[in-house]
């Protein structure tokens, strides 16, 4: 997934992000692809087995186990998949005292002239279940120590650090229009029902986008991470959408305002008879396999994976300038197990998009979702 192609290349200079090879030299890149931890019992470390691997995304400088609150982090030992030709330091599988905090690991290129540093920490996790959980999205920076001119949100957790919660594709839009101003981007900050809310407008992707047959870029907004690698030839792989949530959930609400643009176009560009519509939506799924293996919803199979145990789905979302409530019934496909939950082995996402068929480059430009104070409801224990 990390050898990377000519145009990925260009498309990485774009974005701006922290790299650490040359296009004419192959054997250049230093990257982590994927880390993993073998312990002799996973019960006593992890809640479930595929929280032993961490696939890395390109864009990330820390590498992060989720752990329990208990475990021992004295003595591990983490193993890590490396570019072809690169090392690694401290040597691959040491075993170091994680217990204070992260360890600094360099990997340096092939050709020893191009290095790059990775945090790798275990955190525990404290399972708390609550009867809702709110999102007022007041917390929002541009990381412009990466070079970045985009937006990203953050939450803050119960020990006070934060979190990435909820990702876009803003990364994705600045490959085909690295130019534009923060506010000129998919998914932006704005007035909201209560202090910042999100608006998500359906944007030209200019030039070249038009080369690359992708002509428009739906505002979306969802809980999960978005990988910009696939961009250009796996789109739909870029969405990674989910985290592990702790609860049944019984309904989505929030409010929003919509208003559709003027002309719908198909993914050709041609203008089209129809009218956009919005999305809102969330997924409740097992995040793993029967043999334990990592589970994850992308954009091609978010509604439709076989291991979706629930879905609350807004199918009619009429235009409004006013900010509107909603509120959407979880529908269970199949009953969950208790035990389950208390281990994180469901995960959540929730999804917004301007343009429902953005993904296949469908939809109107100027489309726009306004969305804030959105909440997930659980059931409550008696």
């Amino acid at each position: 997934m990390k050898r990377l192609s000519s145009f990925l290349l260009l498309a990485l200079a774009v974005l701006s992000l922290s790299s650490c090879f040359k296009d004419e030299e192959p054997n250049a890149e230093c990257d982590i692809l994927k880390a993993w931890v073998h312990v002799d019992d996973v019960a006593d470390v992890f809640f479930q087995k595929s929280d032993t691997v961490v696939n890395v995304l390109y864009s990330a400088s820390n590498i992060e186990f989720s752990v329990r609150r208990k475990a021992d982090l004295t003595n591990l030992a983490p193993l890590f998949d490396i570019t072809p030709g690169a090392t690694i330091t401290p040597a691959n599988g040491s075993a170091h005292d994680f217990s204070q905090g992260p360890v600094t690991y360099t990997v340096t290129s092939e050709s020893g002239e191009w290095s790059r540093k990775y945090q790798v920490g275990f955190k525990p996790i404290t399972v708390i279940k609550r009867d809702t959980i709110t999102f007022e999205f007041e917390n929002f920076a541009i990381n412009e120590a990466n070079n970045e001119k985009y937006y990203r949100w953050y939450e803050t957790e119960l020990d006070g650090s934060t979190l990435e919660y909820w990702a876009s594709a803003n990364a994705g839009f600045a490959i085909a229009k690295g130019s534009a101003a923060a506010d000129e981007y998919p998914t932006v900050p704005a007035e909201g029902y209560n202090g910042w809310g999100v608006k998500l407008v359906t944007r030209s992707t200019g030039a070249f986008g038009q080369m690359v047959k992708r002509r428009l870029a739906a505002g979306n907004f969802f809980i999960g991470e978005f990988d910009p690698l696939p961009a250009l030839t796996e789109t739909l792989k870029c969405t990674l959408m989910g985290r592990p949530f702790v609860g049944k959930p019984v309904t989505l609400s929030g409010f929003y305002k919509y208003k559709a643009g003027e002309q719908m176009q198909d993914k050709n560009g041609k203008f089209i008879d129809g009218k956009d519509e919005a999305a809102i939506y969330a997924v409740f799924y097992l995040n793993h396999d029967a043999e334990g293996n990592e589970v994850m919803l992308y954009g091609d199979d978010c509604k439709t994976n076989k291991h979706i145990v629930a879905m609350a789905d807004m199918t009619t979302i009429p235009e409004t300038d006013d900010w509107t409530y909603f509120e959407i019934p979880f529908e269970f496909r199949s009953p969950i197990d208790p035990e389950l939950v208390e281990n994180r082995g469901y995960s959540l996402t929730v999804v917004f998009s301007s343009s429902k068929n953005g993904e296949t480059y469908e939809g109107a430009i100027g489309s726009t979702l306004c969305i804030d104070n959105v909440k997930v409801a659980c059931e409550t224990e008696e």
